[in-house]
């Protein structure tokens, strides 16, 4: 499998209509450079700078046998933006695979790349793009990777005030493994660097190996993995011990050498942070049983497990207010509890909001904060 990088400077501009509809918010100025005249090359671009204005965290583009659909993921949902000719499939293929740096003649492996993109106004943007050779074309899908919307402070997860102690006291602990679990998409990244970001001081030497590095942190001592030639989570744990490191953080724990590598760092007086892809806190200790690891390194080593989600939120700016009778709500499985927290002084009513929709956002709902559950394991 391929893996690159290639960076887009963008100097003159186009309009591009947004296919949700013609409100003047959703018409975005998509920047080009000169030298992109191709209607093809505009097109892409065009695609690439609307997903970041609309807050989308992956791009689909899937040939079928009738039409090319392209599809954003927003908020958590998959919609349908626009249909292509089908006479594009190969051009637009090789233009994400040009800008990617991938191989365009190799059409029936899976292959990976990396497309760097700097706006006019110095903001820098990466998309993880990933081909796969389907029955009518290559279907290719970018996840968007915003720098500067993925570092946030703890105090911006969505964490409740208890949750968030927890967090605290593991991240400040000098030894242990924290775990950050959930599906994918469900915001473990973003979870993972707030807490780098707060251990990112002068007296701390962090290392961290991914798969790849997704977002460059000042500070921080980031090692991308390459199988090809030989460079893999295990080797590169093994080295970082020479290093003298405080923190190590691994992209993810995949297997069992990696956990074991992992448990060593943290038995030997390292905090570990990494990612596992797990539904609950429960289940993470499950997995790591199944991968092989002993028992007993599981108790001593684990500091605590975070299960966590990405739930939409209304949009602040255009939530409606709604007033629903109290005993409705309690008919659809809210606790009196609940209704403490949001019923009016003759508690009758209940003060709820509803999806409105405006230029703030696409359909009511505002960008995922991270939803963390309660079922952390410490």
């Amino acid at each position: 499998m391929h893996d690159s990088s290639v960076s887009v400077h963008p100097s003159a501009a186009t309009n591009v209509p947004h296919p949700l509809g013609n409100s003047k918010s959703l018409v975005t100025s998509v920047q080009l450079t000169a030298f992109d005249n191709d209607p093809v090359v505009k097109l892409v671009n065009s695609l690439l700078m609307q997903a970041v204005q609309l807050g989308v965290s992956d791009l689909h583009f899937e040939p079928d046998e009738q039409l090319y659909r392209v599809r954003f993921r927003i908020d958590g949902l998959l919609k349908q933006m626009t249909t292509l000719l089908l006479s594009l499939i190969a051009k637009v293929s090789a233009r994400l695979k040009i800008m990617a740096q991938m191989d365009i003649s190799e059409r029936r492996l899976p292959q990976d790349g990396r497309i760097k993109l700097l706006t006019a106004d110095n903001h820098t943007l990466d998309y993880r793009v990933s081909a796969i050779p389907t029955l009518f074309g290559e279907k290719i899908v970018l996840r968007v990777i915003d720098c500067a919307d993925s570092l946030v402070d703890i105090n911006e997860l969505g964490l409740e005030q208890d949750q968030q102690q927890i967090f605290l006291q593991a991240l400040h602990q000098p030894q242990g493994i924290v775990l950050i679990t959930g599906p994918t998409g469900s915001g473990k990244t973003l979870s993972l660097y707030a807490g780098l970001k707060l251990l990112n001081t002068e007296t701390t030497n962090i290392s961290t190996v991914e798969d790849p590095v997704e977002i460059n942190l000042s500070g921080v001592n980031q090692v991308s993995i390459n199988p090809k030639i030989g460079l893999s989570f295990n080797t590169a744990l093994k080295s970082f011990l020479r290093q003298d490191p405080d923190v190590i953080v691994i992209g993810e724990i995949r297997d069992l050498e990696t956990a074991d590598s992992a448990i060593r760092a943290a038995q030997t007086g390292h905090l570990v942070l990494s990612t596992l892809h797990t539904n609950s806190a429960t289940e993470t200790l499950a997995r790591l049983h199944h991968m092989g690891v002993a028992d007993f390194n599981i108790a001593t080593a684990i500091s605590l497990v975070v299960a966590q989600r990405l739930a939409r939120r209304l949009c602040v700016h255009c939530k409606k207010r709604v007033d629903v009778p109290s005993h409705s709500l309690l008919q659809m499985g809210f606790l009196d509890s609940d209704l403490k927290q949001i019923s009016d002084c003759d508690s009758t009513h209940s003060a709820i909001f509803e999806a409105m929709g405006c230029e703030h956002c696409t359909d009511g709902f505002d960008l995922l904060p991270s939803l963390n559950r309660g079922d952390s394991y410490s």
